[in-house]
């Protein structure tokens, strides 16, 4: 094997694409940091029983693992960012007021999430702790939406769910693990006929309602006729005006619900929304309420947020103009490295034209030169 072949879903990133990410990593931040959200930067690598606490079989698959030469200990590269948020909220800021904190940087994933995605996606996120009300679902949406109006995406359109809707159908009934993991996995795919089989020992009205849910998806008009369909269980109607509330706060926002997307079902413990767009095949944001997340570093309190890859961003971001850029052909004297300075400092980029060579560049558009005349150092248009 040639020693330049990357591994499978591992690639470079070029000129071309490299400026697009670092434009909107930087936008992003801008964007939280005018919610007030402060940035933090947890390391990459972790022990892994902190990086999984409490996270789940399906990160725990999705981990790389390795050994510590120092410690002798096992270490994870991290798949998710989130986790390590919700610990620096319990143990290093122990705040006891509501907390914003995004963050962005690379995490690694030993299988690729869709069958074109990369291994090493860009994670960016926001995160706020403390409140419990759906006053922070809808700031971490609004902020999401806001995210993708700053990169120039268009045609965005919010998906909707509630996590508790199935655990309240479910809520107290001798559900075994495994049994309960085979019913998120039906409603996930919308097989009535194994949801049937699954839950013919329930009883009839939480059978109906869960087969209910299979066809509870599309528009506003879902809530309605899921309140008719689930009305013999009381505590599932708040479920869905949350829902109905969170949606009519989105300024006119694309919206539609599918109340029987249980993806994350261990993780979200209330609203959960995927955003999706034009040009892009898959959810370009997934977030929601995940209050849980948390309990596991001793310190259980409400808890929503949103992530996005950047990497898979690009392809649906509005494309972006190259910066323009002086020439400078190379003259090593004062007055011209002084005026190449003055350029620089006004926050000009200019590209040198070293002797006997033309500078090959991709990403800057040299639509001006510097010149000397009469002595003085000018630019002029080309």
């Amino acid at each position: 094997m040639s020693a330049w072949v990357l591994p499978d879903h591992i690639a470079d990133v070029l000129p071309h694409e490299a400026r697009h990410i670092e434009d909107l990593r930087r936008d992003l931040l801008d964007t939280a940091r005018c919610y007030g959200y402060e940035l933090v930067m947890p390391p990459l690598v972790e022990h892994l029983e902190s990086l999984l606490t409490g996270t789940g079989e399906a990160l725990d698959l999705q981990t790389f693992k390795l050994v510590d030469q120092l410690s002798g200990r096992t270490l994870g590269l991290r798949a998710d960012t989130t986790p390590q948020v919700a610990r620096i909220d319990a143990h290093l800021l122990n705040r006891q007021g509501v907390t914003r904190l995004c963050y962005c940087g690379p995490v690694l994933h030993t299988r690729p999430d869709t069958p074109h995605a990369t291994r090493e996606p860009l994670q960016f996120g926001a995160e706020i702790f403390g409140h419990a009300g759906l006053e922070a679902d809808l700031e971490t949406l609004l902020l999401a939406l806001d995210c993708l109006e700053r990169a120039g995406v268009h045609g965005a359109s919010v998906d909707m769910a509630h996590a508790r809707i199935v655990q309240l159908l479910l809520a107290g009934l001798p559900v075994l693990p495994q049994q309960l993991a085979q019913i998120h996995a039906a409603l996930a795919a919308k097989d009535g006929p194994e949801l049937t089989s699954l839950t013919r020992d329930l009883p009839a009205a939480v059978r109906d309602g869960l087969r209910a849910l299979v066809q509870l998806y599309g528009d506003a008009a879902v809530l309605v006729e899921a309140g008719h369909a689930l009305k013999a269980f009381a505590a599932v109607q708040q479920s869905l005006a949350e829902l109905k509330w969170l949606a009519s706060q989105l300024n006119g926002a694309s919206v539609t619900f599918d109340l029987a997307d249980l993806r994350g079902y261990a993780y979200y413990s209330g609203v959960r929304f995927s955003i999706y767009a034009q040009g892009a095949s898959d959810a370009l944001v997934r977030g929601g309420r995940y209050d849980e997340v948390g309990a596991v570093f001793g310190r259980k309190r409400p808890a929503a947020g949103f992530s996005l890859d950047i990497k898979a961003l690009v392809g649906a971001a509005a494309k972006r103009p190259l910066r323009a850029a002086v020439r400078a052909s190379w003259t090593p004297n004062d007055a011209w490295r002084a005026a190449l300075a003055q350029l620089r400092q006004r926050g000009e980029t200019v590209v040198c034209v070293l002797p006997g060579h033309e500078s090959e560049v991709d990403e800057f558009h040299c639509d001006r030169e510097l010149v000397s005349v009469g002595g003085q150092w000018l630019v002029q248009a080309l």
